[in-house]
This record gives structure tokens, C-alpha cells and sequence, in this order.
């Protein structure tokens, strides 16, 4: 009986009745047809005869009589007269815990040649966020792996925080790096408009088997279509959704939401609206905190929101990089600086920020944070006097202490992508660095909260370290 559910729950979900139409008009991105009977976010199939084939598309608008609808897959061979056909369902996603170490597709179809993913449960790639009185206060820290981030910009799970940097930075670096060494249960990896040529190499290289064996990679690479990439994004929501219902920790690494808001741009002017800041249309600056906010704890497991900004020139105040600055929980900054000196991972930490510092670290490591952070930010204030010579040593204390540490807060920083940061250590390292000694027991808590495979590990080093 177990093998008939899946069938069963289709049976169920089919409407008898067929609606039909036919193709009016195809211009630009926008199918209209007449008929057939069906609301906004309703997928149908369109039928191509040059084909034989069916392509899929979803209904973005009404107007008077006239359907209009988005392909997901491209207008090829589509032509007046093509008979159009409503599903009489909004996109939906297959999920299941089969759906780990696989690559979907925008609209949650398997595309990595594995197989089918069989599963009597689906989920709206489109709802809405969990209600707010029911999400769980962030208590807990979420370990990336990443020195830079786990020592100076601690995250929380549930927390949403954004890499904001231009191209050619170390963005998707950086995300596979999290996302092999990060102690949350499942990742769920967004590719929202990459190069195709990207894609394999971060899941080859950047992600590795290590990686890949505990993720699901969504890929909508930059030559598919707007409508495409845009339900790529909420079906990635959607999947990590399934596995915080489930009462797991996920990692949602998102790439990059420049590219989605670009994609809604064109999906709007398609269908009429008006541009608005920059180009961008409203519905740009509304779908971005519906998306957002999909993120986050709720009364079961959490959504760790890690999302890339390609911010345009490097302005940080371009009209996509503002908002989500806005919606977001915090930010990290990559500097082009740093990346051309070889500094890896280009963190800007003095322009980077964490709004849950407080929640999820002691007194003892805050105080380290800040001493380390004075020390930094004294040495960029008088950089420029030191690197041409004009500053006399011994004219002031602050000064002489940010130049005598400069080197061992590089190195602490400096981190090769391979190399994996446990908590403890980078804690240990940082205390070091600021000559304050952090209690056992708050470092054991941290070691406490990060992951079932490095709890008793790091539990165990941290007491013997700080003994």
C-alpha cells in the first residue's frame, strides 16, 4: 500500500474538468492566450506542435479576457493557436530526505542524471513565512568553519545575514567553504542565475562530496528564463522549509539575490508595471522581504539565511544592496582590497556587522570581539602614517599595541579554503591575540552548541585548553 501513496495523492489532487485555451499573442517574455480558467500562480502546459512536447509555464496576469503567462523553459516553437492547458496547481516540490546529495532544477526536478526523487509529499515553492509570535528566540550560535566569521561576526541559527561584494570577490568561495564546514544539519544551496560554467565547478571543487553528501543544490543558471530563475529561489525556500519541519538546523546558502531582484525586475516590466528606483519595479522591493523572511526559526527547527549581494561598482548603497541591508539580520563585506593583496577570505570585518552578537555569545568573548576589533580599527586610522614612515613609535600606546598585534590578526584572519576552523580553537586563538582568558565553561558552550559531531570534541578540548 506504501507504493500506491504517491499515486493515490495524485488521483486526489486531479480535477476532472480540463481548461483549455489557445495562444493569442506571444511577445517578448509574455504569453497571452484566451482561456483557460485560471489565477494568478497557476502552472500550465503549453503544447507545441514543432515539438511534440509540452513547456511549462505559470500565469503572471490577467487582463480582461487575455491570460498572460511566463515560460519556465524558453518560447521555442511556441506559436499562435498552441492549445493551452491549466494543472489546476501553483508549483509545488517534491520533498523527502532522498532529495540530499541531488541537483533540482527551478521547478524541483532532478537535472544531475541520478534518477527520479519519488516522494508522496510536496511543497509550495510560493507561502508565507512562519506566523512572528511563533518563531523561537536566537539563543544558539551557528559554526561556519570560517575564523573571520565565527571569531569577529558570530551568527545565530535562525539568523539571516548578507555577503555584500562586487564580482570576482571570493562570494561563492566563501559560501563553500560555509558549507562544508558548517556544523548545521542540511544545506540547501541556491545558484539563482550563475554561469553555467560555475555551477559544476562549485559543486566539484568549492562544495566537494563532503559537502555535496548533506545538501541540495537548486540551480537556475543565468540563461534560463526570468520566471525561472525567480521560482528557483522560493523552490530553495521551499526545500529548506521541508527540513526545518522536520526539526533539523539548515543552512540556506543563497546566490545571489542581486540576480533574483533582477529577475523580478524583468518578469514586471514584462507584464507592464512601471519602473520605478533604478529600473526596478515595486514589485521588486516587495517580493524581496517575502522571500527573506522565509528564513528564520520557527516552532520546529530553523532556517540559517546566509544570502550574496553582488553589489553594482562596489556602491553599498545601491538601491538592491540598501534593502536587504535593511531586512537582514547583519552583513559581511568583501573588499576588492583585500582579495587583490591575496587576503583570503576578503573579509571586511570593521565594515561588517552581526545584530545578534549579544544573544549568542558570553561577556567574556564580546569583550575579546571589541578589544580585537579597537585593535584593528585603531591601525586603519593611522595606517597610512605607518606605511610611509611618519609615525614615531612610543608617540601613543594605542598604536604601538595595533602594529605590535597587526601580524598575528592577519594570520587569524588568513584562511585557506581547505582548512576547517573548530570553534574551540578559534576562540582559543582570539583570546589569545587580545591576552584575555575566556572562561572553560563559556567555550564549552559554545562547543556544546555546535553540531553532533564536534559536541564531545570540542567540549572535551575546550575544558583542557582553559583548565
Amino acid at each position: 500500500m506504501e507504493g500506491l501513496a504517491k499515486y493515490l495523492n495524485v488521483v486526489e489532487r486531479t480535477d476532472p474538468i480540463k481548461y483549455v485555451g489557445r495562444v493569442t499573442k506571444v511577445l517578448g517574455l509574455l504569453v497571452e492566450s484566451r482561456g483557460p480558467q485560471a489565477v494568478i500562480g497557476e502552472v500550465c502546459q503549453i503544447l507545441v506542435p514543432r515539438t511534440g512536447k509540452a513547456a511549462y509555464a505559470e500565469v503572471v496576469g490577467l487582463r480582461e479576457d487575455a491570460v498572460q503567462l511566463m515560460s519556465y523553459e524558453g518560447l521555442e516553437g511556441i506559436e499562435v493557436g498552441c492549445q493551452v492547458i491549466a494543472t489546476g496547481d501553483m508549483l509545488q516540490v517534491p520533498v523527502s530526505d532522498r532529495l540530499l546529495g541531488r541537483v533540482l532544477d527551478s521547478m524541483g526536478r532532478p537535472s544531475d542524471g541520478k534518477g527520479d526523487i519519488a516522494s508522496e509529499t510536496y511543497y509550495p515553492a510560493v507561502s508565507r513565512p512562519p506566523d512572528a509570535l511563533t518563531r523561537k528566540r536566537i539563543t544558539r550560535r551557528v559554526v561556519t568553519g570560517v575564523r573571520s566569521i565565527d571569531g569577529l561576526i558570530p551568527l545565530g541559527r535562525g539568523q539571516r545575514i548578507g555577503i555584500f561584494a562586487g564580482s570576482g570577490v571570493g562570494k561563492s568561495t566563501l559560501m563553500g567553504m560555509v558549507a562544508r564546514n558548517t556544523d548545521a544539519d542540511v544545506n540547501v544551496i541556491a545558484l539563482i542565475g550563475e554561469r553555467g560554467r560555475e555551477v559544476r565547478e562549485f559543486i566539484e571543487n568549492d562544495l566537494g562530496e563532503e559537502g555535496l553528501s548533506r545538501s541540495v543544490v537548486i540551480v537556475s543558471t543565468s540563461d534560463t528564463p526570468p520566471l525561472s530563475r525567480l521560482r528557483g529561489a522560493y523552490v530553495a525556500a521551499a526545500v529548506a522549509e521541508y527540513f526545518r519541519d522536520q526539526g533539523k538546523d539548515v543552512m540556506l546558502l543563497f546566490d545571489s539575490v542581486t540576480r533574483f531582484a533582477r529577475a523580478q525586475r524583468e518578469v514586471g516590466l514584462a507584464i507592464g508595471e512601471p519602473p520605478a528606483t533604478r529600473g526596478y519595479t515595486p514589485s521588486v522591493f516587495d517580493s524581496m522581504p517575502k522571500l527573506l523572511e522565509r528564513s528564520g526559526t520557527s516552532d520546529k527547527g530553523s532556517i540559517t539565511g546566509v544570502y550574496t549581494i553582488l553589489v553594482d561598482g562596489d556602491d553599498m548603497d545601491e538601491p538592491i544592496a540598501d534593502t536587504v541591508r535593511g531586512i537582514l539580520d547583519g552583513h559581511i563585506v568583501l573588499s576588492r582590497q583585500l582579495a587583490q593583496r591575496y587576503h583570503y577570505p576578503a573579509v571586511d570585518v570593521l565594515k561588517s556587522v552581526s545584530r545578534l552578537v549579544g544573544s549568542v555569545t558570553g561577556p567574556t568573548t564580546q569583550k575579546v570581539m571589541g578589544f580585537v576589533r579597537k585593535v584593528m580599527a585603531v591601525y586603519e586610522e593611522y595606517e597610512d602614517m605607518i606605511t610611509i614612515g611618519a609615525y614615531v613609535k612610543g608617540s601613543n600606546p594605542a598604536v604601538d599595541e595595533a602594529i605590535a598585534k597587526r601580524e598575528a590578526i592577519e594570520e587569524f584572519l588568513m584562511q585557506t579554503v581547505e582548512e576547517k576552523a573548530p570553534i574551540a580553537d578559534t576562540i582559543k586563538r582570539l583570546a589569545g591575540i587580545a591576552g584575555i582568558a575566556v572562561p572553560p565553561q563559556e567555550l564549552s558552550a559554545y562547543a556544546a552548541e555546535s553540531g553532533p559531531k564536534a559536541r564531545a570534541a570540542e567540549a572535551a578540548a575546550a575544558r583542557e585548553d582553559f583548565a
